[in-house]
C-alpha cells in the first residue's frame, strides 16, 4: 500500500494532463482553428469502430496480461528475446488490423503526405540526392510532400530500395515497418540487461511487448526509425560492457553505423546522443570503443555527402518549411505541455507510475549509479536503469522545448517512448498495470480513427 497509492497518484496526474489537453485543445480548435488536429491532443478523429484485428488484439492482450510476467521470468534469455519480438509483432499487427488491411496498413504510407508518393522521382538516385534540398520549401518547384521534406533522404530511400527489390506499394511498406519496428523493444531489453542486469530486463519485457505505442508503431515509418535508433544504443551498450576484443570493436562500429543512419532517417533523432551519453556513463569501458563508434558513425554521413546531399542545409530549409506550414500556426504555449499528454498515450499510465520510481531511484544515495550491474544489492541496478530512462526523458524534453515538435508527437516521439517503458520494471503488481496498458491501446484504437 505504501507504494500503490503514490503510483496511483502518478497515474492520476497523467490522466489529468490528458484531460486538460483535451479540454483546452478542444476550445482552441473550435474557436481559433489553430491546432490542426481532429481530436486534441492527438492527430485523430472520433470514430468508434471494430475490425478483423479486434479478436486477435483482445487475445494477445489477455495472454500477455495473464502469462507475460511469468514467461518473462522463466524463459531462457535468447528465447525471451525471440518471444518478445514475435509477441510485439502480433500485438502491432492486431491493432493495425482493427482498421482493416486497407486503411490500417496498405494505404498508410501512400497518402499525399508520405514517402511512397515520390518513389518514381528517384529513378536516378544520385541525381535526386544532389537535387533533394531544392524541393524542400513550399514555394520551390515540385516541392516534396511533408514527410519527405521533413526528413533526410535515407527515410524515403528505404522505400525506394524496397520498391527496387520487388517489395513496392503500401502493403510491403507496412510489413517492413511493423516487422522492423517490433524489434525496437528487443534492443531495449538487450540494453537494460547489459547496463542494469537481467532481472530488471525481464521485469520490463511484458511492458515493452504490450506498449500502447504499438497503435502508431505499425502505421508510420517512425516505428522503423525507432528500431534503428534502439539497436544503435543496444550495440553501444554491448560494446561498453563487453570484453575488449573483436566483438567489442564490431559492436562499437555497428553502433556508430546505425547512429549515422538514424541521423539520416530523422533530423530530430540526433537527440539520441543524449541516450548514448547515458550508456557511455554507465559502461565499464567508456573510452576504448569510442574510436570504432566514431568511425562507424562517419560512414552514412560521408556517403550521403559525397552523393551531394548537405544535411545541414537540409535541416536549415526544413526549419523554414516547418514554419511555412502548420508548425507556424500551432501555438507553442499549448503544445509545449500538450505534447507530453500525447506521450501518455504512447507509454501508458504504467510508465507514469514507473517514472515516479525512476526519480526515487536517482534520489536515494545508497549505492552508486556507476557500480557494475552485477554488483551486490538491487539499488545500484535500479539506479542505473533510472539513469538510462532519465537520459530518454531529457531527449524528450529537449525535443519538446525546441518547438519543432508541435503536435503529432504520438508518432514523432515513438523512438524516444521505447526508452521510457523500462521504468515499468520498478512496478509491483505487473498484471494490473499491464491491464491498464492494454486497455489504453485498445480503447484508443477502437474509439479513434488515428491519422497515422
Amino acid at each position: 500500500m505504501r507504494t500503490v497509492l503514490p503510483d496511483l497518484a502518478a497515474a492520476l496526474a497523467a490522466v489529468l494532463l490528458v484531460v486538460a489537453a483535451a479540454l483546452v485543445g478542444r476550445h482552441l480548435q473550435d474557436h481559433y482553428g489553430n491546432l490542426h488536429v481532429g481530436w486534441p491532443p492527438l492527430y485523430a478523429n472520433w470514430g468508434p469502430h471494430a475490425g478483423p484485428g479486434t479478436p486477435a488484439a483482445l487475445a494477445v492482450a489477455a495472454a500477455v496480461v495473464a502469462y507475460g510476467p511469468v514467461v518473462a521470468a522463466r524463459l531462457p534469455w535468447r528465447a525471451l528475446l525471440a518471444a518478445a519480438w514475435g509477441t510485439a509483432m502480433a500485438w502491432t499487427w492486431s491493432l493495425a488490423l482493427i482498421d482493416g488491411w486497407h486503411r490500417g496498413i496498405a494505404v498508410r504510407l501512400t497518402t499525399r503526405y508520405e514517402y511512397l508518393q515520390v518513389i518514381d522521382r528517384f529513378h536516378d538516385i544520385p541525381a535526386t540526392l544532389r537535387d533533394f534540398t531544392h524541393h524542400i520549401l513550399l514555394h520551390s518547384p515540385d516541392h516534396w510532400p511533408p514527410h519527405v521534406a521533413g526528413h533526410p533522404p535515407a527515410a524515403t530511400l528505404t522505400f525506394v530500395l524496397l520498391d527496387r527489390i520487388g517489395l513496392g506499394g503500401g502493403g510491403w511498406a507496412g510489413v517492413w515497418c511493423i516487422t522492423v519496428g517490433a524489434a525496437a523493444g528487443v534492443a531495449v531489453l538487450v540494453t537494460v540487461r547489459a547496463l542494469a542486469g537481467e532481472e530488471l530486463a525481464r521485469r520490463a519485457a511484458p511492458f515493452l511487448v504490450m506498449a500502447p505505442a504499438a497503435v502508431w508503431m505499425g502505421t508510420s515509418a517512425d516505428g522503423y526509425f525507432a528500431a534503428v535508433a534502439a539497436w544503435s544504443v543496444a550495440l553501444l551498450a554491448l560494446a561498453v560492457t563487453g570484453r575488449p576484443g573483436p566483438r567489442m570493436r564490431a559492436a562499437a562500429f555497428s553502433s556508430g553505423l546505425l547512429f549515422g543512419l538514424t541521423c539520416y532517417l530523422s533530423y530530430g533523432l540526433t537527440l539520441f546522443v543524449l541516450v548514448a551519453a547515458g550508456v557511455l556513463l554507465l559502461g565499464r569501458h567508456r573510452a576504448r570503443p569510442l574510436p570504432f563508434v566514431v568511425a562507424g558513425a562517419a560512414v552514412v554521413p560521408l556517403a550521403f555527402t559525397l552523393a551531394g546531399f548537405d544535411w545541414w542545409e537540409g535541416y536549415r530549409l526544413l526549419t523554414e518549411r516547418y514554419y511555412q506550414g502548420a508548425g507556424g500556426i500551432r501555438p507553442y504555449g499549448y503544445w509545449v505541455w500538450a505534447n507530453l499528454a500525447c506521450t501518455v498515450f504512447l507509454v501508458g499510465l504504467a510508465t507514469a507510475a514507473g517514472l515516479r520510481h525512476t526519480v526515487a531511484a536517482l534520489v536515494h544515495r545508497r549505492g552508486s549509479v556507476l557500480t557494475r550491474p552485477d554488483s551486490p544489492g538491487p539499488l545500484a541496478a535500479e539506479a542505473r536503469l533510472a539513469l538510462l530512462v532519465s537520459a530518454a526523458v531529457l531527449a524528450v524534453l529537449a525535443a519538446d522545448l525546441s518547438g519543432m515538435s508541435k503536435a503529432e508527437t504520438e508518432r514523432i516521439w515513438l523512438p524516444f517512448a521505447m526508452w521510457l517503458l523500462p521504468a515499468c520494471a520498478f512496478l509491483s503488481r505487473p498484471r494490473v498495470w499491464l491491464t491498464a496498458q492494454a486497455s489504453l491501446a485498445l480503447l484508443t484504437n477502437h474509439l479513434l480513427m488515428t491519422g497515422w
